[in-house]
């Protein structure tokens, strides 16, 4: 009798396991239905954020015990889209506890929220839903993968290897300056925000007293450079390097498109400013600090000049940069290198009388090439359109901050917004709420992608499954 109810519990206790197993399974099937990759990522993004805006207005996030709605949002979504721009000073307004909220949204952000969500899947022992795979593929990899979770773990190893080391690097450094608590702090701060491309420092001028010190500068721009180049980057280093083999085409083009624009940019800085801004420096320092400014300008947004002071031609030199950005499957925005690269080697090949994009012996598929031209031409045109609705509703309100170079700040302010960088001539403490929300758009559209946003907004693709007939234009 005792075995036989010891075998009815044993029973029942299973068909509830199955059972709750089934009903997990189906929830998850209702919550994917009709779901694209893109409205997963978009909205992973939005919960990310509106869950840190709440967090953010708790009395102990500040030291005043309050914050504004609006503030809170904008820093929420500029910690979530690893951009930088702050309305409130991080290190000042901000109490402990709100840093290292920031912090978690820096990383959440930084990483992908759909990251963390798989490995969620990973630990409860289920699979991952077909449409958060697409979306992890779209994100890390430039083909189909087979086990998504072998992605994860490296993304997640990557992140913890690179963040850990450059907090250790920091803390030597900066422990004979501050308490071993207070330096560790610092260090596990600034080395996720910089892996991160994020650019939140808890320093009010940012990075600018360090601006001659070589170990700080180096450790930072090795942090930025490793995550803007992506992760799918970073593994075949370490796996061509271990075993050999010759890099993709990808990751060829993604670290001599960083290379070149880092140098190229590097040069101009450094002529240009060698009288002005560096004129008082040594001339190792005057190298070091135009090749930090070139290095975050491609989407990390620390600094270590007065933004405010350069001249205009550095000024225009960091918005192109701000505009290309990182690379894709990184914690950067942007319209990223490869989309540069494509654009530059057609532009070439055009004017020699070649029809397609050709990269180290490689044609490119017309696909990808008309992909790129549509995400550079639409990234384009909602600049242009951010920029005049900018300029028309905050003109009143700035005209008597920067009278004389209200179109160039807004511009650099809107692009840095748009790359997810973070540098700013001192434009974004003194919007108004609408300015502020336009910037939160921005950032927001700039961290997801133009067109992850269009195919998330859109209620369904069009198939069309027919032409029109042609007619020739004459184009000059």
């Amino acid at each position: 009798m005792v075995q036989a109810v010891t075998d009815g519990q044993k029973n029942g206790r299973e068909s509830m396991d199955t059972l709750g197993t089934a009903i997990k399974k189906k929830l998850l099937q209702i919550i994917h239905v009709s779901v694209s990759p893109e409205r997963v990522l978009f909205g992973s993004f939005i919960t990310m954020i509106v869950m840190g805006t709440l967090l953010l207005k708790m009395p102990l996030c500040t030291k005043l015990g309050h914050i504004d709605t609006i503030d809170a949002l904008f820093t929420a979504t500029s910690a979530v889209c690893v951009t930088g721009l702050i309305t409130v000073d991080t290190g000042g307004f901000f109490s402990p506890f709100g840093q290292v909220v920031i912090l978690f949204l820096i990383q959440a952000g930084g990483l992908g929220i759909i990251t963390f969500s798989t490995l969620f899947y990973y630990f409860i022992g289920m699979d991952v839903p077909m449409k958060s795979k697409l979306a992890l593929e779209s994100t890390f990899s430039y083909r189909p993968v087979k086990n998504i979770f072998s992605i994860i773990k490296s993304v997640f190893l990557y992140a913890m290897i690179f963040e850990g080391i450059g907090a250790l690097v920091l803390f030597l450094r900066w422990l004979p300056r501050y308490s071993p608590g207070r330096a560790l702090y610092l260090s596990v701060f600034h080395s996720i925000s910089a892996f991160c491309n994020a650019g939140f420092s808890l320093f009010s001028n940012s990075l600018a007293d360090f601006r001659g010190d070589w170990c700080v500068n180096i450790t930072i721009m090795s942090l930025i450079v490793l995550g803007g180049i992506g992760f799918v980057v970073l593994y075949e280093i370490e796996h061509r390097t271990i075993s050999g083999g010759r890099f993709s085409l990808h990751t060829k083009v993604v670290l001599t498109t960083t290379a070149v624009l880092t140098v190229i940019s590097t040069l101009l800085m450094l002529t240009v400013e060698w009288g002005n801004n560096l004129s008082a420096m040594p001339p190792g320092d005057k190298i070091l600090a135009s090749l930090f400014q070139s290095v975050t300008a491609r989407t990390a947004g620390f600094n270590t000049l007065d933004i405010g002071t350069l001249s205009n031609t550095s000024l225009f030199l960091l918005i192109l940069m701000m505009f290309i950005g990182a690379s894709p499957g990184s914690c950067g925005g942007g319209i990223k290198t490869t989309n540069c690269a494509i654009l530059f080697s057609l532009s070439i090949n055009r004017i020699r009388g070649l029809v397609n994009a050709t990269m180290f012996k490689r044609t490119i598929p017309q696909e990808t090439v008309i992909h790129s031209v549509s995400a550079v031409m639409g990234s384009i045109m909602f600049l242009i359109l951010m920029l005049i609705v900018f300029l028309t509703v905050e003109e009143k309100v700035i005209s008597h901050i920067v009278p004389q170079h209200l179109f160039l700040e807004s511009l650099f302010e809107i692009t840095s917004a748009f790359g997810t960088v973070g540098l700013s001539m001192g434009l974004t403490p003194y919007l108004d709420t609408l300015g502020k929300l336009l910037i939160i758009i921005t950032m927001f559209s700039g961290r997801i992608g133009l067109l992850t946003l269009t195919y998330a907004l859109a209620r369904r693709r069009k198939v069309i499954r027919y032409l029109y007939g042609e007619e020739n234009l004459i184009i000059g």
